[in-house]
Protein backbone atom coordinates (compact mmCIF):
# COMPACT_ATOMS: atom_id res chain seq x y z
CA UNK A 1 0.00 0.00 0.00
CA UNK A 2 1.09 3.29 -0.93
CA UNK A 3 0.83 5.89 1.74
CA UNK A 4 1.01 10.02 1.77
CA UNK A 5 1.18 12.05 4.81
CA UNK A 6 1.04 15.56 4.33
CA UNK A 7 0.26 18.61 6.56
CA UNK A 8 1.16 22.64 6.54
CA UNK A 9 5.07 22.60 5.96
CA UNK A 10 5.59 19.30 5.75
CA UNK A 11 8.15 19.12 8.40
CA UNK A 12 8.07 18.45 11.68
CA UNK A 13 4.23 17.82 12.44
CA UNK A 14 3.91 15.69 9.21
CA UNK A 15 7.11 13.60 9.96
CA UNK A 16 5.31 12.47 14.05
CA UNK A 17 2.71 11.33 12.25
CA UNK A 18 4.05 9.20 9.26
CA UNK A 19 6.02 7.62 12.31
CA UNK A 20 2.44 7.14 13.98
CA UNK A 21 0.66 5.93 11.13
CA UNK A 22 3.24 3.66 9.82
CA UNK A 23 3.17 2.28 13.31
CA UNK A 24 -0.10 1.39 13.38
CA UNK A 25 -0.39 0.41 10.00
CA UNK A 26 2.08 -2.47 10.75
CA UNK A 27 0.48 -3.43 13.99
CA UNK A 28 -2.79 -3.69 11.78
CA UNK A 29 -0.83 -6.20 9.00
CA UNK A 30 -0.55 -4.00 6.23
CA UNK A 31 2.12 -3.89 3.84
CA UNK A 32 3.37 -0.33 3.31
CA UNK A 33 5.25 -0.40 -0.02
CA UNK A 34 5.68 3.38 -0.40
CA UNK A 35 5.39 5.88 2.85
CA UNK A 36 5.55 9.36 2.54
CA UNK A 37 5.36 12.98 4.00
CA UNK A 38 5.09 16.21 2.25
CA UNK A 39 3.15 19.79 2.35
CA UNK A 40 -0.16 20.25 1.33
CA UNK A 41 1.40 21.75 -1.63
CA UNK A 42 2.84 19.01 -2.70
CA UNK A 43 0.92 16.21 -1.37
CA UNK A 44 -2.77 17.93 -3.41
CA UNK A 45 -0.63 17.74 -6.51
CA UNK A 46 0.60 13.95 -6.00
CA UNK A 47 -2.28 12.59 -3.59
CA UNK A 48 -3.45 9.87 -7.09
CA UNK A 49 -0.29 8.38 -7.27
CA UNK A 50 -0.82 6.85 -3.47
CA UNK A 51 -3.54 4.91 -2.30
CA UNK A 52 -4.33 6.50 1.19
CA UNK A 53 -3.65 10.22 2.25
CA UNK A 54 -3.02 10.59 6.06
CA UNK A 55 -3.56 14.45 6.77
CA UNK A 56 -5.22 16.72 10.02
CA UNK A 57 -8.76 17.17 9.75
CA UNK A 58 -8.46 21.01 8.84
CA UNK A 59 -6.86 19.63 5.13
CA UNK A 60 -9.27 17.31 4.23
CA UNK A 61 -11.24 19.62 1.53
CA UNK A 62 -8.06 19.91 -0.03
CA UNK A 63 -7.54 16.54 -1.54
CA UNK A 64 -11.20 16.21 -3.06
CA UNK A 65 -10.12 15.61 -6.07
CA UNK A 66 -7.65 12.82 -5.43
CA UNK A 67 -11.06 11.08 -3.38
CA UNK A 68 -12.93 11.35 -6.56
CA UNK A 69 -10.16 9.28 -8.00
CA UNK A 70 -11.26 6.89 -5.24
CA UNK A 71 -7.85 7.62 -3.28
CA UNK A 72 -9.06 7.05 0.30
CA UNK A 73 -8.68 10.65 2.55
CA UNK A 74 -8.63 9.96 6.29
CA UNK A 75 -8.36 13.20 8.21
CA UNK A 76 -7.10 12.85 11.43
CA UNK A 77 -7.19 15.19 14.84
CA UNK A 78 -4.31 14.00 16.94
CA UNK A 79 -1.15 13.39 14.81
CA UNK A 80 0.11 11.57 17.60
CA UNK A 81 -2.98 9.51 18.23
CA UNK A 82 -2.06 5.75 17.17
CA UNK A 83 -5.56 4.36 18.83
CA UNK A 84 -7.04 7.18 16.64
CA UNK A 85 -4.82 6.16 13.31
CA UNK A 86 -6.20 2.57 14.09
CA UNK A 87 -9.89 3.51 13.82
CA UNK A 88 -9.86 5.75 11.05
CA UNK A 89 -8.35 2.32 9.26
CA UNK A 90 -11.09 0.32 10.57
CA UNK A 91 -13.93 3.01 9.64
CA UNK A 92 -12.65 3.02 6.25
CA UNK A 93 -12.47 0.37 3.22
CA UNK A 94 -9.17 -0.04 3.63
CA UNK A 95 -8.71 -3.09 5.09
CA UNK A 96 -11.49 -4.65 2.44
CA UNK A 97 -8.42 -3.36 -0.36
CA UNK A 98 -5.22 -4.05 0.91
CA UNK A 99 -5.75 -7.04 3.62
CA UNK A 100 -6.51 -10.28 2.28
Amino acid sequence: MRVLVSCANGSGTSLMMKKTVEKALVKMGFNITQIHHCPISEGKSTAASYDVVFTPLNFVEMFKNAEKKGIAILGVKNVLSEKEIIELVENSNLKEKFLK
